[in-house]
């Protein structure tokens, strides 16, 4: 059964945070066990030390190990001195990057039939797929979810089982529920409510877990490490709870389109591929034949750990739908990747690709790749903030990536 504490609109003092997981965890019967602390990695918002401190206070000396396992995905690794800033040193306790580059990383859960996962796409794909995990998840007697939910471009809202799937999960089941995503659309789904197609998808890949799985998730007042709300219990139910307070919490709403917005990137977004996130929260409000500038003077990638992204460049859902035989062999995740920051538009042979908004960087990407990934270029230097916020079509965003914008 899930147990709730806080609302959207007011903040959780530290130590309601703290009483509340210790009498959480104390309820459980833990004495003996291996706990694998599945947890976020620094592009999201959340006050790791201050949940794993009180983690560690309500396990240390009952349980027989733990282990911080970091919710990589597909991002690049975090350095040993990000990581002594990321998770506090507690005794007992070992931290491990999800090291999805290396194939002993993972052990096999099974499979999920191509009937099964065409009944929970909803016919929109009908594909077999071998569910793979990081083997330090089905090595421990118990994995528990400690991390923040917000809207999400792919799934909904992310959290819960979503740490296990894509966060230490294996290529297969990391491709195929991005591409499901992808071709619900990224304005389709980001911030949908109750279980979507995706959702259903990750569910049904973490009922395979052989081990006990629990949850604790928290809605996080974004950029800050302030707490709005923290739900514990089976991560499908402590997810639902923080997903309906992330939704009054996370999403703001225009009463009309704006012609253009200039999504202000945070640095813990250290490259376009994280950075991206900055377009997927803001796209649904751009008027039609209107523009995202993404300023982010820090980022000088694209990508990090994909660089093949530079050869398929950024390009629509029907821009790969309608040329399938060309691109089926790619990863599906970095299509998926490509068609939500490039947004919604339609492509055929003879008119070609048409995108309904406009994507330009203000970033420290050279001019010459950001053209040739198909997106427009600005440079940095030139863009005026105090002038583009006095500009009455122009919304200037701060922190961009965790709170939605939508319109009423």
């Amino acid at each position: 059964m899930v147990q709730c504490i806080g609302e959207a609109g007011t903040v959780l003092a530290e130590d309601r945070v703290r009483e509340f997981v210790a009498a959480r965890l104390a309820a459980e019967d833990l004495d003996g066990r291996s706990v694998c602390l599945v947890v976020p990695d620094a592009t999201r918002s959340c006050p790791l030390p201050l949940l794993l401190r009180a983690v560690h206070g309500a396990l240390y000396g009952r349980v027989s190990r733990m282990t911080v396992l970091v919710a990589l995905g597909t991002h690049a690794p975090m350095s040993e001195a990000e990581l002594a800033a990321h998770v506090p040193a507690l005794p007992g306790m070992t931290v491990l990057n999800h090291a999805w580059w290396e194939p002993s990383t993972f052990v096999s859960l099974g499979t999920i039939s191509a009937g099964r996962v065409a009944e929970l796409s909803g016919g929109l794909l009908c594909r077999e797929v071998d569910v793979r995990l990081n083997r330090a998840v089905v090595e421990h007697d118990v994995a528990l979810v400690v991390g923040p939910v917000f809207p999400h471009e792919v799934v909904g809202f992310s959290g819960g089982n979503k740490y296990f799937f894509p966060g230490v999960a294996g290529a297969e089941i990391i491709d195929l529920s991005h591409w499901l995503g992808a071709l619900i659309s990224s304005v389709e789904i980001i911030g949908a409510r109750g279980v979507t197609p995706v959702r259903a998808l990750i569910d049904e890949a973490a009922s395979l877990v052989p081990g006990r799985r629990s949850a604790l998730c928290v809605v996080v007042k974004s950029g800050s490490d302030d707490l709005h709300a923290v739900a514990y219990g089976a991560p499908e139910e402590a997810w639902a709870a923080a997903a309906e307070v992330s939704a009054a919490a996370h999403v703001r709403y225009l009463d009309a389109p704006v012609k253009r917005v200039v999504s202000l990137v945070p640095e813990k977004y250290g490259d376009m591929w994280t950075a991206a996130k900055g377009f997927y929260k803001l796209e649904p409000v751009v008027a039609d034949g209107g523009e995202v500038i993404l300023y982010a003077p820090h980022v000088t990638r694209v990508s990090e750990m994909h660089p093949e992204i530079e050869e398929v460049g950024y390009h629509c859902r029907d821009y790969f739908t309608a040329q399938w035989e060309r691109f089926e062999h790619l990863h599906w995740g970095v299509l998926a990747h490509s068609t939500h920051l490039r947004g919604a538009g339609t492509y055929d042979p003879e008119r070609g690709e048409r995108c309904r908004v406009k994507v330009t960087l203000a970033t420290g990407i050279p001019e010459d790749v950001v053209r040739r990934v198909n997106l427009d270029h600005l440079d940095p230097a030139s863009v005026d903030l105090d002038a583009l916020a006095a500009d009455p079509d122009t919304l200037v965003v701060p922190q961009a990536g965790e709170v939605l914008y939508r319109l009423r």
